[in-house]
């Protein structure tokens, strides 16, 4: 019996209760870096933002298209800068010339235009295709050519100040969609369809055949190449594809990591305070979804993933790695800013084609320079200084440049058709004053003459007027009897203009009646 109860009297450990681990999984530092863009939202686009684009040239503004606009937003501030609202369709997609001075935006009436990015100025308009046209691309290095392709399925590759079309490309069996111009060469650029290809093609080459055709298996939403140019990236349905463009169009990888269709990818690139991966190139896409993807294509793999709250059509990411912009299909823009340290402590500027490049030391100002005169004229005034204003300059009316350059006709009518007496009649005190004003009548048109007319029977019984538009009137009549006579419309303002001084002398008769009822009663209250 001893033995059981030795048994029975044994101690055993309590092992201590294990901690819950915690669900959410520890940030890597490449996620942190993605997750250090603050995010701003630029409301109220009326539509949904079909295209983002970054300018090459510092300071890096972007432009995006909604609507029939084009707007062009400051990448610091994110506040709008520019706006050209010139398009007669919906704008589809834009691209900046690699100096950033020039911008190209298609739309969907077929038209590709070319604006000046300063005046915002239509500098040349490309018209060739029947159907809209989705895609328009400046080459990386070519500042002279851009092609741009469409619901015609017809790739055209343009020389820009001739306006005319250097080549076609009729490869593609449905809609172009997207394309881009290669790293290697600005001859070579590729397209992508709604045929499932993606072709790449060469303009040196004489006959209108692709240099190599991907099938993406899907619909193609967009296509990139790689900062190398020796590998492409390719989005359609709800996979991103990597393919090897030296190798013939082999497939590397597929990225199926999104629940809806794939609209835009982009590549990005961390910037120098990016820790280990710093320097590194990175392809974005957005999706459908709602989801930002950020894939390593080094490694296949995802290494950070956003939501959004509404789906995604298109991304940008500035080559200075400080700004991120996302256009939604409901008209709102998701802009991520962040600071860039490095670059700024140490004097480098980022560029598309070369990488960083040390900014040049500025010369020292000496007597022998035109600009040593002219030093400190930018400066600000401070609190003690006495500060001279420029004169504002006057800003003078479309009748008063007319006026200055002798053409008193003109003048005259472009004063009648505004809708201010006092200008009109400041007009016609000055041509009395040059003696010019008889033969400005008598040069005017019927429909001219109408509008004379309609303004003397507004404004001919004014007090402070009549005394000039009353003998105006006589002299108008005497000399253009004959106009009058022949037009049914002349006519009908002649008889409303009888009538209002018929009205007119009725009321002075009626006042006289009165004068000489009040004079004598006022004269007996005078003697009292």
């Amino acid at each position: 019996m001893a033995e059981p109860q030795q048994a029975l009297s044994r101690t055993f450990p309590v092992k201590p209760k294990l901690r819950a681990k915690s669900k959410k999984p520890s940030k890597t530092p490449e996620s942190k870096y993605w997750s250090s863009f603050k995010s701003n939202t630029i409301p109220n686009l009326i539509s949904s933002v079909t295209s983002i684009s970054f300018s090459p040239a510092i300071p890096h503004h972007f432009a995006a298209s909604y609507s029939t606009s084009l707007t062009l937003f400051n990448s610091q501030t994110l506040e709008p800068v520019k706006s050209i609202s010139s398009f007669k369709d919906v704008v589809s997609s834009t691209s900046f010339r690699s100096d950033g001075l020039l911008i190209a935006a298609s739309d969907h009436s077929g038209l590709v235009q070319v604006f000046d990015v300063k005046t915002r100025t239509a500098l040349r308009k490309l018209r060739g295709h029947t159907r809209p046209v989705r895609l328009v691309r400046y080459p990386r290095s070519d500042n002279l050519h851009l092609f741009s392709g469409g619901d015609d399925a017809v790739v055209k590759y343009w020389d820009v100040a001739s306006e005319s079309a250097v080549v076609e490309f009729r490869g593609h069996k449905d809609y172009v969609r997207c394309g881009d111009g290669s790293p290697a060469s600005s001859e070579l650029f590729a397209t992508g369809s709604y045929d499932h290809t993606v072709k790449v093609w060469d303009v040196r080459v004489s006959n209108s055949d692709p240099s190599m055709e991907i099938n993406h298996g899907k619909p193609v939403e967009d296509v990139i190449f790689l900062p190398s140019g020796g590998l492409m990236a390719t989005a359609g349905g709800n996979s991103v594809k990597i393919w090897d463009v030296i190798g013939g169009g082999k497939l590397l990888y597929s990225m199926e990591n999104h629940n809806k269709t794939v609209t835009s990818v982009c590549v990005g690139k961390i910037g120098r305070d990016g820790g280990e991966n710093s320097e590194e190139y990175r392809v974005l896409s957005v999706g459908l979804d709602g989801y930002m993807k950020v894939f390593d294509y080094s490694k296949f793999k995802i290494t950070h993933s956003m939501r959004f709250p509404a789906p995604l059509l298109s991304i940008g990411f500035s080559p200075d790695c400080a700004t991120r912009a996302i256009g939604t299909s409901g008209g709102v823009i998701f802009a991520g800013k962040r600071k860039v340290k490095g670059d700024v402590e140490s004097g480098l500027r980022v560029f598309p084609s070369l990488g960083l490049v040390a900014e040049p030391q500025k010369r020292v100002l000496r007597p022998s320079y035109f600009r040593y005169f002219h030093r400190s004229q930018g400066e600000k005034p401070s609190e003690g200084d006495y500060l001279i204003s420029k004169p504002k300059k006057v800003k003078m009316a479309e009748h008063d440049k007319l006026l200055k350059k002798f053409r008193h006709k003109d003048a005259f009518v472009s004063a009648l058709s505004g809708k201010n007496p006092e200008n009109v009649v400041a007009v016609m005190e000055e041509l009395v004053a040059r003696k010019k004003l008889l033969k400005s009548v008598a040069n005017l048109d019927t429909e001219e003459l109408g509008l004379l007319l309609a303004f003397l029977h507004r404004h001919s019984t004014v007090p402070r007027y009549a005394g000039l538009l009353m003998g105006l009137t006589k002299k108008v009549v005497q000399m253009r009897a004959e106009d009058i006579i022949a037009s049914d419309i002349l006519k009908a303002h002649i008889r409303n203009l009888k009538r209002s001084v018929e009205e007119e002398v009725r009321i002075q008769q009626s006042l006289q009646e009165i004068q000489g009822i009040i004079s004598p009663l006022l004269r007996i209250a005078g003697r009292r």
